[in-house]
């Protein structure tokens, strides 16, 4: 078998590694600015609630997670599929790490922007909304780029919860030839090519941020 043709047969389980990385960035992005934004604006039992659960989600083994969810829930009636388990387990454990990065940029922002909201008679949810909030968010992107890359390599867990992934699709193929090294090898590359494109994207939105925050601070 040609490492060609390995990259292939690996690639076969890129539907499922897109579909899993996909859905769960649709858990893990609300996610990450809900408790973000809450960790920020809460005080007393609900900050410490809203810091329970994301320190529940960080400080889980992601591997634990997944056998929790797709074993033991059908136990108590509530039986999930493995990609919704997949999505659900990688996305919330990354959005939670992104929570950090959100509450950490609204952290960072000068608080005499807040007073000047007041100033002008808005609300304290519309000088969140309409002016931390986006000012914010591009100090976070990229950290939100490198999460992404973090959940796609978190997505090669997923094939012991028997979803056929690329990891998946990897493990059939060496046991078909016994040619693990040329398999692995190519899983590798796989990844590779996937993850390399959003890491130069977070690299060129790092350089974007450093320029704006100097601008910023020579005027």
């Amino acid at each position: 078998m040609t490492f060609a043709e390995v990259l292939a047969g690996i690639f076969e389980g890129f539907r499922v590694t897109a579909l899993v990385t996909l859905l769960g960035m649709l858990y893990a992005v609300p996610f990450a600015f809900i408790a973000g934004v809450a960790q920020y604006s809460a005080r007393g039992w609900p900050h410490a609630a809203i810091t329970a659960l994301i320190e529940f989600w960080r400080s889980s083994p992601v591997i634990i997670l997944l056998y929790a969810f797709y074993y033991t829930l059908p136990g108590f009636g509530l039986r999930l599929s493995g990609l919704t388990v997949g999505a659900m387990v990688l996305g919330l454990n990354i959005g939670a790490y992104g929570s950090q990065a959100v509450r950490a940029a609204l952290q960072a922002l000068n608080q005499g922007q807040v007073e000047a909201g007041f100033s002008l008679g808005l609300r304290r949810w519309q000088i969140l909304l309409l002016i931390e909030l986006p000012q914010a968010l591009l100090a976070m992107m990229p950290t939100f780029i490198n999460q992404f890359i973090q959940l796609v390599k978190g997505t090669a867990l997923v094939s012991l919860i028997t979803l056929s992934d690329m990891t998946f699709r990897a493990k059939e193929i060496s046991q078909l030839h016994y040619d693990p090294v040329k398999v692995y090898t190519g899983l590798l590359v796989a990844y590779f090519i996937i993850c390399y494109p959003a890491t130069i994207v977070g690299r060129w939105l790092e350089r974007k941020v450093g320029a704006g925050r100097k601008l910023v601070h020579d005027v």
